[in-house]
């Protein structure tokens, strides 16, 4: 079941979307400005909780594609509470460029575990004493939990810090690298 965001929150996720926008100046993958930038930019992404997978061209001829980001907002939802986000396009550049640097076949999906996490989500998964943040990057649609099928995580985890791209943190516990657009930095 899909829940629609309240006013509040859709005007919460959108202005941090927006805000993470300006500040990064989103035009060209402004994290990778030095790479030879394609005309296309597809992923593939699997969520491991639904079952829903989106095969999409989020970059096409300069720019963002706006249809795909509707669909990769849908898959990457908070899969308990069918909340959805504006996620941050530059963690799918993050994504893109993270499957060149594992030089993967394009077809090849990311496993997603968590993709947006609405306060709520994130509020009951600390009090069930999980690693997560209070202030998690989850929550501004800046975040993504994945593992990438028949690769060992700590090949994830090495292409992942040569991008230098956002936070990577290593959960070989649990079975995902996660990957943010906020600060560099490791854990």
């Amino acid at each position: 079941m899909e829940q629609k965001l309240s006013r509040r929150q859709f005007l919460m996720c959108s202005a941090a979307t927006l805000t993470t926008a300006a500040l990064s100046g989103y035009s060209q993958a402004s994290i990778f400005k030095d790479f030879a930038q394609p005309a296309y930019k597809s992923i593939v992404l699997n969520n491991t909780h639904t079952g829903e997978k989106a095969s999409v061209t989020f970059w096409e001829k300069g720019q963002v594609v706006k249809g795909a980001m509707s669909e990769i907002n849908r898959v990457l939802r908070d899969h308990r509470s069918g909340e959805t986000c504006n996620m941050d396009p530059e963690l799918m550049d993050l994504l893109f460029w993270l499957q060149y640097q594992l030089d993967l076949p394009a077809k090849t999906p990311f496993n997603v575990i968590s993709g947006y996490r609405s306060p709520k989500t994130n509020a009951m998964l600390r009090r069930q004493g999980r690693n997560v943040a209070k202030n998690s990057f989850h929550m501004k649609g800046r975040a993504i939990d994945i593992a990438v099928p028949g690769r060992n995580l700590k090949d994830v985890r090495g292409a992942a810090l040569s991008l230098k791209g956002g936070g990577v943190g290593y959960y070989p516990g649990s079975g995902f690298v996660h990957l943010d657009t906020g600060p560099t930095r490791i854990w």
